[in-house]
C-alpha cells in the first residue's frame, strides 16, 4: 500500500506535532516507533517514522534517517519530509544539517528548504532569525537547554555550520509575493550555487502561500509548521474524519521528564489546583533513595479519585546542579529508565489514558510500552494530539496517549488534555 507523503522526525513528541498537523489539514496519518519491520495493514494518507535522533552522534542519527527513508521508499512515497524541533534542537556538529544533507544525497536531490517556523506555537522566522514568542532564540529557555543550548538565533549561521553545502534564504519578501515568488528565489539560489534555504514565516498565510511552491520538491525538512500546506499538494482537503480515534476508558496519569519553562509551569499549575504530584530527585533515584516501585506504591491509591502525576522536572540551575554530580548523558538516561517504567507500571494498574511530557521521556516510555504504532488524533493544544496506541504484546493495546514536547502546551495543559 502506497502513501503519497513519507515523513521521518528526528523524536517522537515531534512526529506527533507533526502528524497533528498533517491530521488537521486532512490526511489519515500512523506514527511508527522506529521503522517498521514491513508494509503498514492501515490505509493511511501519510506515515510519520519516529526516531530517537536528535541528540545521538551523527553518523548514528544518518545511519538511522537513512534506513527510515529506504522503508519509505519501499512503500512509493511521493515526497519526503525531516522533521526536527521548531526550536532547531542542535549543536554545531548536527544533526539536523548531517541528516538533511545525507538525505539529499539518497535522493539524489539539489536544492532543499529548512524552515522550523511553526506560528501557532510562536515559533516564527524573520530575515533567517527565528523567535520564540518575542523573543530571539537566543534569549528564550532554550539557551539553558541541557543537550541542545541554543545561542545563536541566525539559523543560515547555524545551518552553515553544520552543511557542507551552501546555505541561503528565502525571507518574508519572497514567501509573501506567494509560490511564484519563492520559486523564482529558489532558481535564483541554485543559480548561486545554494543547494539549502532556510525560509521566514511570520504567521500561518506564509506557510500555506509556501506549500505549492514545495510540491515538486522531493525532501523538505522543516518543523510541523509546514505540513499545514502540503495535503493539498496531494488534492486533500480538512476533514474532521481523519482525526477519529477509537473509544478508551480507563484511568488517568502524567508522567513529565521535561524541564523546559513551558512544563515547569504546567507541573506548577496541576499542583496549584490539588492534583496529586510526586517529585522524583534524581540525586535519591541514584542512591535507592526513590524509584519507579515507590512511585508506583504511592500513585496506586489516588490513581480512582482522578489524574495523578510523576515528574522529575526542576529548573535550570538544579539540572546543573544533578548533572554536575551524575553526568549529562547518566543523570538523563537514569531518569529516563525510571520514568519509562512508572509509565509502565501504572498502565497495568489501569491507566488507559497517559500524557507523558518531554521528547526523550516519550521515547523511553514509548519504547517500554511496547507500542509500535499510534493513531493519530485530534489535537489538545497546537502540536499535541491525543493517539490510539496500536501495539501487539503491550500492557494495553487499546489505551490514547499524548506526548507532550517539552516547549508546547498552555500552563493549564495537563488539566486540560483529559477534558479533550
Amino acid at each position: 500500500m502506497s502513501f503519497p507523503l513519507g515523513c521521518i522526525a528526528d523524536d517522537f513528541t515531534g512526529a506527533t506535532d507533526l502528524a497533528n498537523n498533517l491530521v488537521r489539514a486532512g490526511m489519515r496519518v500512523v506514527q511508527t516507533i522506529g521503522v517498521p519491520r514491513g508494509p503498514l495493514g492501515a490505509e493511511v494518507d501519510a506515515v510519520v517514522v519516529a526516531l530517537k535522533s536528535r541528540t545521538i552522534a551523527p553518523a548514528n542519527a544518518i545511519a538511522q534517517s537513512l534506513e527510515a527513508l529506504r522503508w519509505l521508499q519501499a512503500q512509493g512515497v511521493k515526497q519526503v519530509y525531516f522533521k526536527y524541533c521548531s526550536t532547531f534542537d542542535s549543536t554545531p556538529q548536527g544533526n539536523i544539517g548531517p541528516v538533511t544533507e545525507a538525505l539529499m544525497d539518497a535522493l539524489a536531490t539539489d536544492f532543499t528548504i529548512a524552515t522550523p517556523a511553526f506560528p501557532d506555537n510562536q515559533r516564527t522566522v524573520f530575515k533567517g532569525y527565528l523567535f520564540v514568542g518575542d523573543v530571539l532564540l537566543s534569549e528564550s529557555g532554550m539557551k539553558d537547554h541541557p543537550l541542545t543550548p541554543m545561542t545563536d538565533p541566525n539559523l543560515v549561521r547555524v545551518m552553515q555550520a553544520q552543511c557542507r553545502r551552501k546555505v541561503g534564504l528565502i525571507d518574508h519578501r519572497a514567501v509573501a509575493a506567494g509560490a511564484d515568488a519563492v520559486r523564482a528565489r529558489i532558481t535564483q539560489l541554485k543559480a548561486d550555487g545554494v543547494a539549502i534555504a532556510v525560509v521566514d514565516a511570520v504567521s500561518n498565510d506564509d506557510l500555506l502561500r509556501l506549500g505549492p511552491a514545495l510540491a515538486d520538491m522531493p525532501l523538505v525538512t522543516a518543523g510541523s509548521g509546514v505540513a499545514i500546506g502540503l495535503p493539498g499538494n496531494f488534492g486533500i482537503a480538512p476533514s474532521p474524519r481523519a482525526a477519529a480515534l477509537p473509544a478508551v476508558d480507563g484511568l488517568h496519569a502524567v508522567v513529565s521528564g521535561s524541564c523546559s519553562t513551558a512544563t515547569n509551569r504546567q507541573v506548577r499549575d496541576f499542583i496549584a489546583r490539588g492534583h496529586p504530584a510526586l517529585a522524583l530527585d534524581p540525586i535519591a533515584v541514584s542512591e535507592g533513595r526513590q524509584g519507579a516501585d515507590a512511585a508506583l506504591a504511592w500513585a496506586g491509591p489516588l490513581l480512582a479519585r482522578g489524574p495523578v502525576l510523576v515528574y522529575s522536572t526542576a529548573d535550570p540551575q538544579q539540572v546543573k546542579a544533578t548533572q554536575g554530580q551524575l553526568g549529562v548523558e547518566a543523570a538523563g538516561a537514569l531518569m529516563e529508565r525510571t520514568l519509562a517504567a512508572v509509565a509502565r507500571g501504572m498502565v497495568e494498574r489501569g491507566v488507559r489514558r497517559l500524557l507523558v511530557a518531554g521528547g526523550e521521556t516519550s521515547g523511553a516510555c514509548v519504547q517500554a510500552l511496547g507500542i509500535a504504532q499510534l493513531q493519530i488524533g485530534a489535537q489538545i493544544d497546537p502540536g499535541v494530539p491525543w493517539c490510539h496506541a496500536l501495539a501487539d504484546g503491550a500492557p494495553a493495546p487499546g489505551m490514547h496517549i499524548a506526548l507532550k514536547s517539552g516547549n508546547f502546551g498552555s500552563d493549564d495543559f495537563f488539566t486540560k488534555a483529559f477534558g479533550a
